[in-house]
């Protein structure tokens, strides 16, 4: 007659093993739709792509201890009504551009990428691009042209030429400005917006 306790036995821990692997991979499951659906185009925390129509700004909200996005009234891109499918199309052809160009080489995108070049996160809300009249025009002219369009603000740090056509810097404003209304949880914190007053 065997006395080992059930729990000392190597075919209960087998058993255990199976369960809390079993266990796990269906909470990963679960979790990773959940997260899929969090992270989507078009809810709560990110916005559907035809927000690139629509004014940006953030509010800083005293009870939750971070800024916000706001979505406000028309403000069109490139003086344009784009339908969902085109800014889909638009902003799509931004993030490919960003990912060929590389451009978290230098620069970060929500929170991942490299610190030698500023933030993305929320670049077509700063305050470097003078006024919202002139923004477009200034961004551009910068990402084609950025050796004679510099904005250094005094860091001596400049973006090279990357060959960026008309099509994909109009690609990228548009994956900025959408980027720019995703609920980041207030990162980059302390942001202050192009619309904030002094």
């Amino acid at each position: 007659m065997n006395d080992e306790p059930l729990w000392a036995s190597e075919s209960f821990w087998k058993k255990v093993a199976i369960w809390v692997t079993a266990g796990s991979f269906l909470i990963l499951v679960v979790l990773t739709m959940d997260s899929l659906s969090q992270t989507s185009a078009g809810g709560k925390r990110v916005q559907a792509y035809s927000v690139i129509n629509k004014k940006i700004d953030y509010q800083y909200q005293e009870k939750l201890h971070k800024s916000i996005p706001v979505v406000g009234g028309d403000e069109l891109l490139f003086g344009q009504q784009f339908s969902e499918e085109e800014a889909r199309q638009l902003v799509d052809l931004g993030k490919k551009t960003s990912q060929a160009k590389n451009c978290m080489n230098c620069h970060t995108l929500l929170g991942n990428g490299a610190y030698y070049a500023p933030d993305l996160t929320k670049a077509w809300l700063d305050k470097g691009w003078i006024g919202t009249d002139v923004r477009e025009d200034l961004m551009m002219k910068f990402l084609m042209d950025p050796e004679n369009n510099a904005r250094t603000y005094g860091s001596n740090r400049k973006m090279p030429n990357l060959g960026i056509t008309e099509q994909e810097a109009k690609g990228l404003i548009a994956f900025l400005k959408w980027m720019s209304s995703i609920d980041t949880n207030g990162f980059p914190y302390n942001f202050k917006t192009i619309y904030a007053e002094e």
